[in-house]
């Protein structure tokens, strides 16, 4: 079972989504909060697989509690709940370690499947969005040109830098394994190592050090 904890400062939004959720056999709702000091306190209690905060709380908001859950369970995967409006956070978050953003007003069928990307550690994103978050809020971000990590690409193999930039690209690891005639299983242990060679937690940090080191082919 996946093990679930709902943030939302409204009732209603936590209720929809439990209902949702309680359709999937394989995923259960174990905790809510309705800010972010109780949703990273909660996360770590009940030692939850995913995490799914809504950005805006009353008092700690989820970007806090992310950054929290982040540093005392970095197992937990958290992804955004999020609306139109508030893109100026997902800098912030991804920084943050978050995998994933979902829309407040996505379809059932994405709710769950979302929740099961993620906690495969996954990012929650198609490629189109994870290359048009990079290039909108991260890669102008004037604080990330100075990461230290970046000096860290130089280490990687040679097919490590090549699954890299594919991956920057929101390439899957299948997709990864067609182009470069490797087995998946073979492209998952690629990825891990690069992203422990790069101090990466998730894929998508991964990416935004490939697109402020330049890496990305032009499009």
């Amino acid at each position: 079972m996946i093990r679930v904890l709902l943030a939302d400062d409204q009732d209603l939004v936590r209720a929809g989504i439990r209902m949702i959720l309680k359709h999937a056999e394989d995923i259960e709702v174990v905790a809510e909060a309705a800010n972010g000091h109780d949703a990273a306190q909660l996360a770590v209690q009940h030692q939850v697989d995913v995490a799914m905060l809504d950005i805006q709380m009353p008092g700690a908001d989820g970007l806090w509690a992310a950054e929290r859950i982040a540093a005392r369970a970095p197992a937990v995967r958290v992804v955004m709940l999020t609306t139109f409006g508030e893109q100026e956070y997902v800098a912030r978050a991804l920084r943050a370690g978050v995998v994933g953003f979902l829309l407040k007003d996505s379809t059932p069928q994405e709710l769950i499947q979302a929740v099961r990307t993620a906690a495969g550690g996954a990012p929650v994103m198609s490629p189109q969005i994870t290359r048009h978050l990079i290039d909108r809020y991260v890669a102008k971000d004037a604080e990330l040109p100075t990461d230290p990590r970046l000096s860290r690409i130089a280490a990687l193999t040679g097919r490590e830098y090549e699954v890299l930039v594919m991956l920057a690209t929101g390439a899957s690891n299948a997709a990864i394994g067609r182009q470069l005639h490797l087995g998946e299983g073979t492209v998952k242990g690629y990825v891990s190592r690069m992203l422990t060679k790069l101090s990466c937690t998730n894929r998508v940090q991964a990416a935004i050090l490939a697109h402020d080191a330049g890496l990305l082919p032009d499009r």
